[in-house]
């Protein structure tokens, strides 16, 4: 009798933890790979919430988590803290920043993306991204020191400039109007009104450009009542230290400068050796690997494929899994299928009892009903029961609890 042995377990590296890295990793962790899951952080970050702790609603620890936290639940998954400083394809290698290498069978890159300047003057130097932990914590220390040094005396005024009119931009403008007209004057009795305000400039004549008209509009009108000063079908042509330089000529007094213009794939990405796309993505195919080098997978905002996907959490937690699915397919011999997106709506808020939600089949929600589902929704996607139950605790005492309460929060 001839004892059947069994396949050697293909040995996957996954790089980068966001929703496609991390959604790749428990859809391989169940099932028959040796995964290793690299990340420059020890956690991972819920990137929805950054504006929240940007400003001083949720702490970091909130929209964080433990990445051997997540990976102790499967037995077939390490952990490795490093970034990926080269690709060697031919030999199906990544290496780190630390020298090491990891040899790999199958891999999938999930890095996401990062800050787009677009090549504005003075935007790297004298703005401020939202895209990872540390910029949110240090935008929140920016906006307290300008706070109190404008209340010392030591500066004349703390104007915040938002750049940008999507999602990100928008929920930033609404947030940091709602601390202007409710929180710093309980905080901050010394300002006047004249010496705080919050302008968002877009070079559309609308926000929030995914969305219906409907909805932009709505949008739009529940930011002007918060008192965000909009410009819209503005350009921006530099930005100085205290200053946005529009391309009319127009100087707005800025001494916060918010960056939510769009994002771009690391330089890094072009030393790989992989073909790339509108803004530096990987060109993939249908089934979310790369042509050239078919045992490479690429998930989330980093990957192109044929069909544009918006940049969402949704479209990255789909496609990581099915990246993960296609692993397990090749390994077993079965062909690979294409890529199908699920397309289960977008939303956004705007500020207390406020928000904008539209579904594919055309129907949309604003107000009390969508800003409601938004808090629901981004509360599941968190990592961690004590992570959800403090920041619905959080939302629910900043937003309905006292106005005394609520602005200690916000310091």
């Amino acid at each position: 009798m001839v004892q059947q042995t069994r396949p050697v377990r293909p040995r996957v590296v996954i790089v980068g933890a966001g929703f496609a890295g991390l959604n790749a990793m428990q859809e391989l962790g169940r099932g028959d790979a040796q995964v290793t899951l690299v990340d420059r952080n020890p956690y991972t970050t819920f990137q929805p919430l950054l504006y929240q702790v940007a400003t001083g609603a949720l702490s970091a620890g909130d929209v964080a988590f433990p990445l051997r936290v997540s990976a102790s639940r499967y037995r077939n998954v390490r952990v490795r803290v490093g970034g990926m400083t080269a690709l060697r394809a031919a030999e199906r290698q990544v290496e780190l920043d630390d020298g090491s290498t990891l040899d790999y069978d199958y891999l999938v890159l999930a890095t996401g993306v990062t800050t787009n300047w677009a090549r504005i003057p003075g935007a790297e130097a004298n703005s401020m991204p939202i895209y990872s932990l540390d910029d949110a914590i240090r935008m929140r220390e920016e906006l307290l020191r300008c706070l109190e040094d404008t209340a010392a005396g030591r500066r004349r005024a703390s104007h915040v400039v938002v750049i940008g009119g999507g999602a990100t931009g928008v929920e930033m403008a609404g947030t940091m109007a709602e601390l202007r007209r409710r929180w710093i004057p309980l905080t901050y009795p010394e300002l006047a009104p004249k010496q705080t305000s919050v302008t968002l400039v877009e070079r559309f004549d609308h926000v929030l450009s995914p969305y219906r008209p409907r909805l932009r509009a709505k949008a739009a009108r529940a930011l002007r009542r918060r008192g965000v000063r909009m410009l819209l079908g503005s350009t921006v042509a530099s930005v100085e230290h205290d200053t946005v330089v529009l391309a009319d000529g127009t100087r707005l007094p800025s001494d916060v400068t918010v960056w939510a213009l769009g994002v771009a794939a690391p330089q890094q990405i072009g030393g790989y050796g992989l073909r790339q796309g509108k803004g530096g993505a990987i060109v993939v195919t249908r089934a979310l690997n790369v042509e050239e080098h078919p045992e490479i997978f690429v998930a989330g905002d980093l990957a192109s494929p044929p069909d544009p996907l918006p940049q969402l959490a949704q479209p990255g937690i789909q496609m990581g899994r099915h990246a993960a699915r296609q692993i397990l397919a090749a390994a077993q011999g079965r062909p690979l299928t294409p890529f199908v997106y699920h397309d289960l709506g977008t939303m956004a808020t705007v500020g207390r009892c406020e928000a904008v939600l539209q579904f594919d089949n055309g129907f949309g929600l604003s107000g009390l009903p969508a800003w409601v589902g938004w808090i629901a929704v981004h509360v599941a996607q968190l990592l961690g029961g004590r992570n959800r139950l403090t920041v619905l605790i959080n939302f629910l005492w900043r937003y309905f609890g006292p106005r005394r309460s609520a602005a200690s929060v916000a310091k």
